[in-house]
This record gives C-alpha cells, sequence and structure tokens, in this order.
C-alpha cells in the first residue's frame, strides 16, 4: 500500500486521525516543508484553514511542500479535514488541493474524524492503492 503524507496543526486532529488509520506515514513538520522531499507516489491528507471566504485554506506548509515539484509529481489523491461549521468552505483545502494537482479528491472527514471515515479510508486506500498499480 501507498505512502500518506499529511500535515497537521496545533490542534492535532489531523495527526490523531491518520494515527487511528495505522498505514505507512509521513508528517510535513511546521518548518520542514521546504526540506522535506517524497520520492514514491503518496495520498495527501491535509486539514482546512477556515480563511477569508475559502482565501488561506491550504496551510501555507502543504503549499512549499507541493511547490516543490518532485513532491507535486508523487501525488495520487487527496483528503481533507474540515469543521463543517465553516459551510461552503468545510474541506476546501481538498478541493483546491485536488484542481491545482489534478489529481482524486478521494474523502473529507470533520475535525478528528469518526471511526466510520477512518474504515472508510482505510478500505478506500486499499482498493485505491490496488487500483494504482493496475
Amino acid at each position: 500500500m501507498g505512502l500518506i503524507v499529511y500535515y497537521s496543526s496545533r490542534s492535532e486532529n489531523t495527526h490523531r486521525f491518520v494515527a487511528k488509520l495505522g498505514l505507512r506515514a509521513a508528517r510535513i513538520l511546521p518548518g520542514g516543508a521546504d526540506a522535506f522531499h517524497i520520492r514514491e507516489p503518496f495520498v495527501l491528507v491535509v486539514p482546512t484553514y477556515s480563511g477569508n471566504g475559502g482565501k488561506g485554506a491550504v496551510p501555507k506548509q502543504v503549499i512549499r511542500f507541493l511547490n516543490d515539484a518532485e513532491n507535486r509529481g508523487h501525488i495520487r489523491g487527496v483528503i481533507a479535514a474540515g469543521n463543517s461549521n465553516f459551510g461552503e468552505t468545510y474541506g476546501l483545502a481538498g478541493d483546491v488541493i485536488s484542481q491545482k494537482c489534478q489529481v482524486p479528491y478521494l474523502y473529507r472527514f470533520e475535525l478528528l474524524g469518526t471511526e466510520d471515515d477512518v474504515a472508510n479510508v482505510k478500505y478506500g486506500m486499499e482498493r485505491f492503492w490496488t487500483r494504482e498499480q493496475l
């Protein structure tokens, strides 16, 4: 199965969600996004920041990470966390990354996700990576 690359803010919600998946993962650290290189296919898990009408939805660390052509060349899909209280911008970081990197937006979950979200992502990742190998 492929790699999960993720960024988690101080709330650690995304980190807790990824830990529950029990899958191979690498974390983009706040100060290390510029020097962090991934050399294999991955799915990105990213929180959505509330931002001004959607501006600033993608964390700056993730933008820096994806601005590296090598990293961007290995992204295969995106999963976004969000807060439904944000209305139309719920999970917006996933939409933005999906469009800019031309990869599928695979799933979105609220805050740190439910047990159903964990099960859905685990199952979805198995199917996704199996299909990706074909």
